[in-house]
């Protein structure tokens, strides 16, 4: 059977392959292997760079035609590859086979045996993987996390002036304005977005235990440490892990995975209040025609791009904490159960992508309902005991609590005539009077 939307097992090769098909030059099984092919004509161009003795004699002007071998990189050289794993049994030794295939072709047989040399396939997998989220990151995560930024800064100041009873704890609270709530949700996306970009994209280079044992016992006066450090640093771009075992130990990995947790916690959040908002008809929904709310029910229009986006980022929560939970974790100097965990990372990447475009285009469908928000101001005038309760405290009158309390907390309608009657029963100046007469719910909403 070959593979189609209709018959995948996951919704993210099935359904929403179309959504998230920006990640598969990063997280394919196919793009995993374009990776290590670069990493490894990398590492060889970088030997000859030294140069290693043996390798003095090679032509730097075939470096192009090397580099050549990842850049033209098709699926039909994936394949190839996934061929020669049917007999190694092993990935990355086939991708060293493929290589040195390449080899024979540009005539470079006598320089082939340094492909791979001195290396482990971690040292090819922990730059690969690194380099590979570090590129979709930027290609792909932040340009999708910038378009819900930008709109949430959009709207803040939008309805930066629109007044709305607040609610803590369900119950109506201290009003506040729209554009505000929203604007704390832009603050806490900001924050959360410059300590992710704090973390560093780590990568292990340094043979089988991570001592370059290799290397040392063939070249022993070469500076292996300084030589591992400047080819992932300056070559591929990504952070220097040394000392480590033969594998990355994956501490900034778990925290790069943490951080997208917690940014997509905001956004999990955010969707909450929106739906909450929706339900209370604080906004409508613009309708797209031919669109459908319920099978059974003709009038509704449901909020389901912010549920589509709770539900995303539910599922890729849980696979970023049980990746930054186990990776770190190897017993001893390696085992294997980072391997195939690895191979899933895409996975909560796509479908933190899905959240973001649910929540983006749910805010996009937000009509304000300004009318609901001036009656639920008009209906709580019971909120403004807050105001005149403090005034009179700073003006020294006996018991202003108390007898806010009094007024407020009854089953009786408060509205703004009992608030004024009220007022008029205050032994205050008649300067204060006017003065606590002019707050309402609508302008009582702070800086």
């Amino acid at each position: 059977m070959s593979l189609n939307p209709l018959n995948a097992i996951s919704p993210i090769d099935g359904r929403y392959r179309a959504k998230t098909d920006a990640l598969a030059r990063f997280f394919s099984e196919e793009a995993l292997i374009k990776y290590r092919v670069r990493v490894e004509i990398e590492y060889f161009i970088a030997l000859c760079e030294i140069p290693l003795p043996q390798l003095r004699s090679f032509d730097v002007s075939k470096f192009d035609n090397l580099r050549e071998i990842y850049q033209n990189f098709e699926t039909a050289h994936a394949a190839d590859i996934k061929e020669i794993e049917k007999i190694t049994n092993h990935d990355v030794k086939a991708v060293e086979y493929f290589i040195k295939k390449q080899f024979d072709s540009l005539g470079l047989q006598e320089y082939k045996e340094f492909i791979h040399f001195g290396l482990t396939s971690q040292d090819i997998n922990n730059t690969a993987i690194p380099l590979s989220i570090k590129e979709a990151l930027n290609d792909v995560y932040v340009p999708h996390y910038l378009e819900v930024f930008e709109k949430l800064k959009e709207l803040a100041e939008e309805w930066k002036t629109i007044p709305m009873l607040a609610r803590t704890h369900g119950q109506p609270a201290s009003p506040t304005r729209l554009g505000k709530e929203i604007a704390v949700y832009v603050e806490r996306l900001k924050e959360q977005f410059n300590l992710l970009n704090d973390i560093p994209s780590a990568s292990k280079f340094g043979g089988a235990t991570g001592n370059f044992n290799a290397h040392k016992v063939a070249y022993p006066k070469m500076d292996w440490k300084l030589f591992g450090k400047e080819f992932v640093q300056n070559k591929l771009g990504l952070h220097y892990s040394f000392p480590t075992t033969q594998i990355e130990h994956y501490d900034h990995m778990a925290a790069l995975f943490d951080g997208l947790k917690r940014i997509n916690t905001v956004i999990l959040d955010l969707n909450r209040d929106f739906w909450t908002y929706i339900s209370m008809d604080y906004f409508k929904q613009r309708i797209k025609a031919g669109e459908v709310g319920s099978s059974a029910m003709p009038h509704k229009v449901n909020p389901i791009d912010f549920e589509n986006s709770e539900g995303n980022l539910g599922i890729a929560n849980a696979l970023f904490e049980h990746l930054s939970a186990k990776l770190p974790v190897s017993r001893l100097q390696r085992d294997l159960t980072d391997s195939t965990v690895l191979r899933n990372i895409g996975v909560p990447f796509a479908h933190t992508i899905l959240a973001f475009q649910s929540t983006l285009k749910g805010l996009n469908k937000l009509l304000l309902n300004k009318d609901r928000f001036e009656q639920d101001l008009e209906n709580n005038w019971a909120v403004v005991a807050e105001a005149i309760q403090t005034i009179l405290r700073r003006e020294g009158y006996p018991n202003p609590y108390e007898a806010l309390k009094g007024l407020t907390r009854t089953n009786e309608r408060i509205n703004q005539g009992s608030i004024a009657q009220f007022i008029d029963t205050l032994e205050v100046s008649d300067t204060i009077k006017v003065e606590l007469k002019a707050i309402t719910p609508s302008n009582y909403t702070g800086i």
